[in-house]
């Protein structure tokens, strides 16, 4: 799954710090996400999707596997 938070956070002039403030969670947590390496679970995905007032189908981008 891929995700566009980092390009939103930074679009809004967020910084991880604050962003993982807000949500209740780590810097790193926020870091994982960014880069792919951790999938938020439905409640966090919520959680982002609500605290930018976008949908979370706009920030998380679900592509199947071919094959």
């Amino acid at each position: 799954m891929r995700n566009r938070l980092e390009e939103i956070r930074k679009e809004r002039g967020i910084k991880q710090e604050e962003l993982a403030a807000a949500l209740e969670v780590s810097r790193q947590t926020i870091g994982s996400l960014e880069n792919g390496r951790y999938n938020p679970s439905i409640l966090l995905a919520f959680k982002i999707a609500r605290y930018f007032g976008m949908k979370i189908e706009d920030i998380f981008i679900y592509e199947e596997e071919q094959g």
